[in-house]
């Protein structure tokens, strides 16, 4: 057995639980989360579990795993490899190996190491005691026998009881990160509190496992993570889909308008419904339409009718909502189309994540539809992105399609509850004048959006729809030097939004060999990656990343044209690159892709820099 790498101050850790679907890994793995939040780390999280809803039991393909990095400094990313594994089975154990450090920690359910359940996960003989695990510090806790004894006086059967052994896993890390259980119960209590029995379990099941690592002095020291310095304020742990219903409301309060969503459920954005259809008592207003069509409909017709209006999706919902946003564009209404990507084409891996979608936002219309494309970065920066796009979409009455994925979905990281000014104000486009001068496409002379007056507001009743329009007076014509115009005008009125848009910044060398661009979910590993090796005393490389996609910051040129290569990384075969070239020709463009369903690595990220700049 090689030396544990883990020391008893730590600047920062990954940990990753795992174990069977159905063995409470996302939980357990959430309320580790909220533990070193209160403490005051950062951190980022990811979760990674299977597509099938009974995926098989004991198998590989069955794992279900989350996994986070804290860090008493700043993290953006959940860590490429793991310094302790929580193995339930051996599945989790063979699924998960080839990440953990040498001389990392394996905490392992032995109880769990059946001839049969080793068979499911394609072993020959036993790891635990074949010598197979000499280079890691392996902890064999009896999770599952533990917990039956802690919990047998409260009557339950054996499932239930086993059920609770996450809770045993969860109590041990605990212990071994200097936690208090207090803040952990305190969770348990408010969560489960309408099932008191059920709370109870909880409870003895992870003071057995805390009392387990503590008797047993597995751990010698255990291991203090020091708080992160982070601006002052009010902070709690979010995942990217809360904090864009959250920005959506936000939106919705500045303005003044009533929200409503329109959607229909699909992995992975049905929590963004979920979380809205929690929260009528701020005003949301929330459709669950019978399909995507349906749903996109109902939420032009929100928007006409002069309400903050959204609808959430993923990419194949979004192929079905492609002719509607069409309708959106011509009638130039206000509306924020969220899609929260993931592993395509068709169902594709549909919990997996991925930045596929990127062409189909941009183009995926027919005639030309030119639309506002924008991505989030992080968790926590859902918030604000959300709340942009809807300020984007009302201030320019024009729809938003505002991107996401599956990692920040589902992934969490440490958000600051915005205070008084943080948030820019939104300003409604009223035709302030007489109505008897007012038209229905009349125009703001410097960005050409349109005034967004409601239907139903005394003297500026009106009408709209898909047929193209005579331009100011809104009504239906034919002439095709019109439609013409009208056309033009559209996307001219996109392109100058750039206006108001914040210029990009450039992280590291401000000019030189080479810049790494990224966009969207991408910024956590490449940052890292470029400011590692800005660290290790190189100083050619660059690093700029775009959230605002269509149109460009204007600077974007300027940025590009000071470096002599510039590397594309995305999760995709291409997408973002090819729209550059197309936009700005002639730059010696080179492009990192990966395409698995996983996040990039930061080590893949910094490989392919050092490669890169070698040539």
């Amino acid at each position: 057995m090689t030396e544990n790498i883990l020391t008893p101050e730590m600047r920062k850790v990954v940990v990753r639980f795992s174990g069977d679907s159905g063995d409470g890994m996302q939980l357990t793995g959430d309320m580790f989360s909220q533990s070193s939040g209160i403490a005051g780390n950062d951190l980022t999280t990811i979760p990674d579990f299977p597509a099938e809803i009974r995926a098989p039991q004991g198998t590989i393909g069955g794992v279900s795993s989350f996994q986070i990095q804290i860090g008493g400094t700043e993290i953006y990313t959940p860590g490429d490899s793991v310094d302790v594994l929580v193995a339930m089975n051996p599945a989790a154990l063979a699924a998960n190996l080839p990440i953990l450090k040498p001389g990392g920690t394996i905490i392992a359910d032995v109880d769990a190491f059946t001839s049969k359940n080793l068979k499911k996960a394609d072993y020959d003989s036993n790891p635990l005691e074949d010598g197979s695990l000499d280079e890691f510090h392996v902890i064999l806790a009896p999770a599952t026998s533990l917990t039956k004894e802690a919990l047998k006086h409260l009557g339950l059967d054996m499932q239930a009881m086993t059920r609770s052994k996450n809770m045993f896993a969860l109590g041990v890390v605990l212990y071994m990160f200097s936690r208090p259980l207090e803040n952990t119960i305190r969770f348990i209590e408010n969560k489960f509190g309408h099932k008191p029995l059920l709370v109870e379990a909880n409870k003895h099941a992870i003071e057995a496992g805390y009392n387990f690592a503590e008797s047993t002095e597995v751990f010698g020291r255990a291991i203090v993570i020091p708080p992160a310095r982070l601006p002052k304020g009010t902070y709690r742990n979010i995942d990217g889909n809360t904090a864009i219903a959250w920005g959506l409301l936000a939106a919705a309060e500045n303005s003044g308008k009533k929200l409503s969503l329109s959607s229909y459920p699909i992995t992975p954005a049905s929590e963004i419904l979920h979380e809205l259809s929690a929260r009528k008592d701020m005003g949301a207003i929330v459709f669950q339409a019978e399909d995507e069509i349906a749903a996109v409909c109902a939420a032009i017709g929100a928007a006409f009718s002069g309400n903050l209006s959204a609808t959430t999706t993923s990419g194949p919902g979004a192929s079905l909502k492609s002719e509607a946003i069409g309708l959106a564009v011509i009638a130039e209404l206000p509306l924020v189309i969220v899609n929260v990507q993931r592993a395509g084409p068709s169902t594709g891996l549909p919990t997996k994540t991925e930045q596929s979608d990127l062409n189909q936002a941009l183009y995926g219309r027919h005639g030309d539809a030119p639309i506002v494309v924008m991505a989030a970065s992080s968790p926590d920066d859902c918030f604000y992105y959300s709340y942009e796009a809807a300020r984007i979409a009302i201030e320019h009455v024009t729809p938003v399609i505002l991107l996401s994925d599956t990692y920040l979905a589902s992934g969490t990281s440490p958000w600051r509850l915005p205070e008084n000014g943080d948030l820019e104000d939104i300003k409604i486009p009223k035709f302030e004048e007489d109505s008897e001068e007012w038209e229905p496409f009349m125009r703001d002379p410097e960005y050409l959006n349109r005034y967004w007056m409601s239907p139903g507001d005394k003297g500026f009743e009106h009408r709209n729809g898909g047929l193209e329009k005579k331009e100011n007076t809104g009504n239906l014509t034919y002439e095709p030097l019109n439609h013409e115009k009208m056309t033009k005008i559209r996307a001219e009125k996109i392109e100058r939004i750039a206006k108001r848009l914040p210029g990009l910044k450039v992280t590291g060398s401000q000019s030189g060999k080479l810049l790494v661009v990224g966009w969207g979910s991408t910024f956590g590993s490449i940052n890292t990656a470029v400011t590692e090796l800005i660290e290790e005393g190189e100083e050619q490389v660059g690093f700029v990343h775009f959230n605002y996609i269509n149109p460009l910051p204007e600077n974007t040129g300027e940025v590009l044209e000071k470096f002599d290569k510039i590397l594309v990384c995305e999760l995709n075969n291409g997408q973002f690159v090819n729209y550059l070239r197309t936009k700005f020709p002639g730059y010696q463009y080179l492009q990192f892709n990966k395409i698995q369903g996983q996040p990039f690595f930061t080590s893949e990220i910094k490989a392919e820099i050092i490669n890169t700049l070698s040539k």
